[in-house]
């Protein structure tokens, strides 16, 4: 059965989805490999997907979702996009992994480089987790200083020390946000809120402070537009103090444009962190930036860093494949267009239904808040009814939308997406918007 969109409310069919996820809870923690794919924040059972093309997603039920989640971002080309399966099929033919360099990897290095100046050097990872993990292990190692600065609500990784929240104020070191992460690893880590200068600036005043990462547009609390001159003031800041400047575009990096957020903004990081473009859609990681401070890796360097997958050939094949693809003539055009369409409609439908929602859109990210508030940082974010996000969410798989299962992630607009794409989930959007309406 293929789920149709109306204004009405179709069934969805969930018997295989709700079966597997029985059997799945029994042989995995949670029934799921990453905690958001339980859906337990909007209160149902997850889909289980059978496969994916192009702007649509199939679960195993029969049922057809235009996809907005775009398996949280690298997908920006549309699922199983033919030059990307071609350019896996033909790598996989040659081998599916080495453990030695290839010319492949070099190419994609030169690719970064070229696209991100700042990223004079780079090595190549697994996942954004293990890219951030390093990069503030080189951090530490090239300034001789432990204290690493996060904002509030920024997620960089599950590794220990980022796994912190901020405590009764700026200057307050942080405290575990998970058990089994130890209190010494988490009071490395100071929080600040996101686009407070004055903030940081008296963080960096009293402390001797190794880094501060940040996202150049924080996506994952949901989408953050930075205030004018915030990221430029934060690197006159971390530069005055002796600080490195990290820009975490695991998500940004070619999504905002090809140069990433660094491009937008005009701000050059001493560090950047890649992942989920950079590998087409397979597991991949990053980081890089200046010379000197890339030199600190081992073999050259004293900081340790291996991986006995780093460089997967099917991972960096995809990758470059999808960023010569992203490099033609108007890409970053047509998706701003349908991103900026899509976020029109959505703010429409809720002023015609009277329902609170800050639709907040970067490029072709893009999230709705059910608030009134100004959204400009982790305190603001908070003020989302998730209940009525919930309420949302479930109207809009109900006609056929896959949105993230959460109030605090991103819908990541891709290339796949046509007009009637985004006509269609406006029309979803406006009936699911009357159904929060009518729940007051």
């Amino acid at each position: 059965m293929t789920t149709e969109m109306s204004g009405t409310h179709p069934a969805l069919e969930t018997g295989r989805s709700d079966a597997l996820f029985a059997e799945a809870q029994a042989l995995i923690p949670g029934g799921v490999n990453s905690p958001v794919r339980a859906f337990k924040a909007v209160g149902r059972n997850p889909v289980f997907i059978d496969h994916a093309e192009g702007a649509y997603l199939y679960d195993v039920d029969g049922n057809r979702y235009i996809d907005y989640v775009g398996s949280f971002g690298p997908l920006i080309l549309g699922h199983a996009h033919p030059a990307i399966v071609e350019t896996v099929r033909q790598a996989v033919g040659r081998g599916t992994s080495y453990g030695a360099p290839t010319a492949i990897e070099v190419a994609l290095a030169r690719a970064i480089t070229a696209a991100m100046p700042s990223i004079e050097m780079v090595r190549l990872v697994n996942s954004g987790t293990e890219a951030t993990m390093t990069a503030l292990r080189l951090a530490r190692a090239y300034t001789g200083r432990e204290i690493i600065v996060k904002v509030e609500g920024g997620y960089h990784g599950h590794a220990d020390g980022l796994l912190a929240k901020a405590g009764s104020g700026p200057l307050t070191l942080g405290a575990p946000d998970s058990p089994g992460v130890p209190a010494a690893a988490a009071a490395r880590t100071i929080n600040v809120p996101f686009n407070d200068s004055a903030a940081l600036e008296a963080v960096l005043s009293a402390h001797e402070v190794a880094a501060f990462i940040v996202e150049p547009v924080p996506a994952n609390m949901g989408v953050v537009r930075p205030l004018a001159r915030y990221l430029r003031r934060a690197r006159e800041l971390t530069r005055q103090h002796g600080a490195l400047l990290i820009f975490d575009e695991v998500i940004t990096g070619f999504r905002l444009l090809y140069g990433g957020g660094q491009q937008v903004y005009k701000v050059s990081p001493d560090l950047t962190c890649l992942g989920k473009i950079i590998g087409g859609g397979l597991p991949v990681g990053a980081y890089g930036g200046r010379a000197e401070i890339m030199r600190m890796v081992a073999p050259i360097g004293p900081m340790y860093q291996a991986g006995t997958l780093s460089g997967n050939p099917l991972a960096v094949s995809a990758g470059l494949r999808q960023l010569e693809l992203l490099a033609e003539p108007g890409v970053y055009q047509r998706l701003n267009r349908n991103a900026y369409r899509l976020a029109k409609g959505l703010r429409a439908g809720a002023d015609r239904h009277n329902v609170p929602l800050r639709v907040q859109r970067v490029a072709s990210l893009l999230t709705a808040f059910f608030t009134e508030t100004q959204i400009r940082d982790y305190d603001s974010v908070r003020t989302a009814d998730t209940t009525r996000y919930s309420r949302f969410f479930n109207a809009m798989l109900a006609r056929g939308v896959y949105l993230a299962p959460s109030q605090f992630e991103a819908a990541f607009i891709s290339l796949a997406h046509s007009e009637a794409d985004i006509d269609a989930t406006i029309v979803a959007a406006d009936a699911a918007l009357a159904e929060v309406a009518a729940d007051r």
